[in-house]
């Protein structure tokens, strides 16, 4: 008898495969793929390998700012490859090794939930039956492919973030389907390295839930560097390596030797026996509280199978969450201060509020802004780009609401943030900590001291 079932081996699975197992709990992982999820093995690691490479080539073509000088600056597609495999790999075998020393077994196979009793929940997987006293699915996400006219007769022209991480050649030119995170990451990769860019979005702007601001100037900075645009632009089909949409009553077309299919992900909830134990879904995802607790007893899910915050480290906390209630810690999950990283060149970062969420939600604030050039280490590092730093501050009791920046390194320094908006620290209290100098994260205390008076 297990003390914890896991289903899904991703960023939920096994962080609270190890905090169980850590804790003295019996626990048994079932991954049908390979351990990591989709963030390790298809998305967040390698997609980061792959953007630092990109960054590094960028950075060497654009020395001479610096006053650094190179002859025959070049890249190797292929080694950029590989070098993202090997740290994938790596990063894998970390996992194992985790799992190993917190006594976690590991089971690689397809799990089904069979049924539940006063004995347990029962659990079949190659063959073999497994019981146990809780159960903990996280079965991740997995990319939408909407019902485009063309999609499937394309064939291997389209592809999507699994896809394209495996291509053995860099694409002459690249159309993206969706202007998110996914896609302008990719885009932003592959227009580094040469590759003729078109991003075609069906919303007024990219980068979603982004602060509105931040989001409109990344596209304006993207589209001087020769990345094309077409928002709310509709997509009406697809016809080998040609996509066809609607925009401002007009159809247009445009053509990529690759199309990039990155209009969002949607939870996986079938094909584990959920059925089996009745639980309950909401909005396409599992329906929890909390504490991570489904509508069944002693089942628990975590992570994107929830569609609510599809972030892998929004997963770690919801499986920390689900382990602390089981060893008799009273915790519950709370998203008001997760970050949200683009890992673009320059990064976006952002915790909290935005402007638009405050308004929607009646939420009366103050902002204040200013360029990331007002810190002296952003100035030194970013050679003519401003950048840009955002705050927000509850009107009523003058608390960090929300911090929103575009600018290196934005995506090391957001935690900051999210602990000033967690701590629910006051502006007053903002103005007292002492940053170290110089350092791009003074921004903050420039901010507050400039702007909040």
């Amino acid at each position: 008898m297990f003390d914890l079932m896991i289903i899904g081996g991703g960023p939920a699975g096994y962080v609270a495969a190890e905090r169980a197992g850590s804790k003295g709990l019996k626990v048994v992982l079932f991954e049908k793929k390979k351990i990591g999820g989709v963030c390790l093995n298809e998305g967040c690691i390698p997609t980061k390998a792959l953007l630092y490479s990109a960054k590094m080539y960028e950075h060497a073509v654009e020395g001479e700012k610096f006053g650094v000088y190179g002859d025959n600056i070049r890249f190797d597609y292929g080694q950029m490859v590989s070098r993202k495999n090997k740290l994938v790999r790596k990063l894998v075998g970390g996992v194992n090794m985790k799992m190993k020393a917190n006594k976690v077994e590991v089971v690689e196979g397809e799990a089904v939930i069979e049924s539940r009793s006063d004995k347990g929940v029962e659990i079949s997987c190659n063959g073999e039956k497994y019981t146990g006293k809780n159960v903990l699915i996280s079965t991740g996400s997995e990319a939408s492919v909407p019902p485009i006219p063309g999609l499937k007769e394309a064939g291997d022209v389209i592809v999507t973030n699994r896809e394209i991480l495996e291509m053995k050649e860099r694409p002459e030119s690249l159309v993206v389907i969706g202007g998110g995170v996914i896609g302008m990451e990719f885009a932003c990769f592959y227009h580094g390295l040469g590759t003729t860019v078109t991003v075609v979005e069906m919303l007024p702007e990219i980068l979603g839930e982004i602060d509105r601001e931040i989001s409109t100037m990344v596209r304006k900075l993207f589209d001087k560097k020769g990345i094309k645009f077409h928002m709310s632009a509709k997509v009406t089909k697809v016809d080998g390596n040609k996509v066809t949409f609607e925009k401002d009553g007009k159809t247009e077309t445009v053509e990529g030797e690759k199309i990039l299919l990155s209009v969002g992900r949607r939870p996986v909830t079938k094909g584990f026996g959920l059925e089996n134990i009745n639980v309950e879904l909401d909005r396409g995802g599992i329906k929890v509280d909390e504490k991570m607790r489904t509508n069944v007893p002693n089942v628990f899910a975590a992570g994107d199978v929830t569609g609510f915050s599809l972030l892998a480290h929004t997963a770690s906390r919801e499986g920390e969450v689900v382990v602390n209630n089981l060893t008799g810690r009273n915790d519950i999950m709370r998203y008001n201060a997760i970050p949200g990283v683009v890992y673009i060149n320059p990064e976006v970062a952002g915790v909290g509020e935005t402007e638009e969420s405050a308004k929607k939600k009646g939420i009366a604030y103050k902002v204040a802004k200013l360029p990331m050039t007002y810190a002296g280490r952003f100035s030194i590092e970013n050679e003519g780009f401003n950048g840009l730093c955002k705050i927000l501050i509850g009107e009523k009791y003058g608390e960090v609401i929300g911090v929103h920046m575009l600018g290196n390194p934005s995506s090391e320094m957001i935690y900051g943030a999210c602990m000033a908006i967690e701590q629910e620290m006051t502006l007053e209290e903002m103005k007292e900590v002492v940053f170290p100098h110089p350092t791009v994260s003074e921004i903050f205390k420039e901010v507050v001291f400039s702007e909040f008076k």
